[in-house]
């Protein structure tokens, strides 16, 4: 088990405009779980595979412990990879598939016979370890190339999105099985996926990575309260934040579609006049009712949709200005303006309704709208 560094570390593949990875600084503790997280092509991938040794490092280094692994091959670099797919021999059985690295590396046969025996039963493998791959569900395979990483005993962990090919249910269950079993294990893990989802309930820290920049790293919750940018504002969270473009006096009020905003007034200060305001769905709430005060006014929408879940339910709204829709006023990024708020369920609410939403302003995030930099504390 090792901390990894990465150095101000980058890749730039020929002929390309801009970095792949651009002079990435990070430090992953002993142990931890990190989890890097973005969009397709924002590097995250291109990051790990550096560390694995898979690409090379155009500028900067990369620390594994006190070891400058920059240089290295992969297979003295003492790392073990999980990938997208599952690699597996399909001629070999379970154990054969889990012992062939170590076979490899010459380790004695009753060792690696009980490596093997160990990892299948942390992963519940046991009754499988005669089985060929074929006889295998997707979550069986995807537990014996955990197995195949497991047995190795690596410094690290590289998990490059190991869960997309697995159906909606079983990668529910299977993520929980991986962090339960890194916390077990306490190899440092470094784990590559798009689903902020998964981000957020599997790692320690999670790095936030857009066009091969690092964005913010922090804890699953410290990203969800306190979002460095707009970007991770909008990535984070599912629903998405509503992040409402508004405009300011200085003193505390923002105008958003011609309906007054309180907010906070040092982040109104700083402001350049031009605001983006950002509104978690579970911060809203229907002006007038158990919590509101009489007579409240709120920012108005019309219903496009309810989602009820049973215990929730999202309400999905075209904001209005003027009391008419802005719908069809401003072009193609209509769309992404629409609002959701989290309401009560089994609400008296339909399709086409126009209905008044409220939040608190001190949970209102405020970001200045040209460089998408958080004005808030």
């Amino acid at each position: 088990m090792a901390s990894v560094r990465f150095d101000r570390a980058r890749r730039t593949y020929p002929g390309a405009d801009r970095s792949a990875v651009d002079d990435l600084e990070l430090e992953i503790d002993d142990g931890e779980f990190m989890v890097l997280v973005g969009p397709s092509g924002c590097g995250k991938s291109t990051s790990l595979r550096m560390l694995a040794g898979l690409e090379e490092v155009t500028s900067g280094a990369i620390m594994i412990g006190d070891e400058d692994v920059t240089g290295l091959p992969p297979k003295d670099r003492d790392i073990a990879m999980v990938f997208q797919n599952y690699a597996l021999y399909p001629h070999m059985s379970v154990a054969e598939n889990m012992a062939f690295a170590l076979k490899m590396a010459k380790v004695g046969k009753e060792e690696r016979r009980a490596r093997v025996e160990e990892a299948a039963r942390l992963l519940d493998l046991t009754d499988y370890l005669d089985r060929k791959p074929k006889a295998l569900s997707g979550g069986q395979r995807q537990r014996v190339a955990m197995g195949r990483a497991i047995v190795r005993q690596p410094r690290v962990f590289c998990m490059d999105e190991p869960l997309s090919n697995l159906d909606a249910k079983l990668r529910v269950s299977t993520r929980t099985q991986i962090a339960a079993l890194q916390q077990r294990l306490g190899i440092t893990t470094v784990y590559v996926t798009h689903d902020q989802v998964e981000a957020m309930t599997m790692g320690d820290r999670v790095a936030v990575m857009k066009d091969g920049v690092l964005q913010q790293v922090d804890s699953p919750l410290g990203l969800y309260d306190t979002p460095a940018n707009l970007f991770v504002a909008g990535f984070i969270g599912s629903p998405a934040m509503n992040l409402l473009e508004a405009k300011t006096s200085g003193d505390g009020v923002a105008l958003v579609d011609g309906h007054a905003f309180p907010i906070d007034r040092a982040a109104a200060a700083r402001s350049g006049g031009a605001v983006t305001l950002g509104v978690r769905p579970e911060v809203w709430r229907l002006a007038g009712d158990a919590d509101g005060q009489e007579g409240e006014e709120g920012y108005p929408v019309t219903v496009a949709a309810v989602e009820d879940l049973g215990a929730d339910a999202f309400l999905y709204g075209v904001p209005l200005a003027d009391g008419a829709s802005v719908l069809g006023t401003r072009g193609d990024d209509d769309v992404l303006r629409q609002v959701v708020a989290r309401i009560p369920a089994r609400q008296a609410i339909a399709r086409g309704d126009v209905v008044r939403l409220v939040a608190d302003p001190e949970q209102v995030h405020v970001f200045d709208t040209v460089s998408g930099a958080r004005l808030t504390a």
